[in-house]
């Protein structure tokens, strides 16, 4: 078992497995031999959404905090499934994350805190990111939050 895996396992966290795309894209993409590219993943566990709808309307931001945890172990496996092992992780570059909001509401990096933290229990100092929280008026699916991210991988 990786070190990356036994620290999930103490977390508690069993990534899932990457569900197929439902458009024209891939899950994960590695570029130039150390960058992993992961497209944007939803809050959905055990494929359904944890939640449905806006913050500032119908979630809280602790609602939406727990939505980007889980968009973030999504994101996780999509990588793992593209990388094969989380130990190959370096350091987590960037993270872009998406909030369906409603009018008004302007607490999304509080949000977005929900997955951060995640990367930083998880992969410690290398999981201190790059970071923009972005408010959107609609996000696929219905879904509250979409987060996607940039990783730099060790040479094999």
């Amino acid at each position: 078992m990786s070190q990356v895996e036994k620290r999930l396992q103490e977390l508690g966290i069993i990534l899932p497995e990457t569900p197929k795309p439902v458009a024209a894209y891939e899950p994960s993409v590695v570029f130039g031999g150390n960058l992993a590219y992961v497209s944007g993943q939803d809050c959905r566990k055990d494929g359904e959404l944890l939640y449905r709808g806006k913050l500032g309307k119908e979630l809280t931001v602790e609602q939406g905090a727990s939505c980007a945890r889980q968009s973030m172990i999504n994101c996780l496996a999509a990588l793992k499934a593209g990388i094969g092992s989380l130990d190959r992780v370096k350091r987590v570059v960037k993270v872009l994350g998406f909030v369906a909001s409603a009018e008004g509401f302007g607490e999304q990096p509080f949000v977005i805190n929900g997955g951060s933290e995640l990367l930083i229990e998880i992969f410690g100092e290398s999981g201190r990111h790059a970071r923009a929280a972005l408010g959107t008026n609609e996000l696929p699916f219905g879904t509250p939050v979409e987060i996607e991210m940039i990783v730099e991988l060790k040479e094999e």
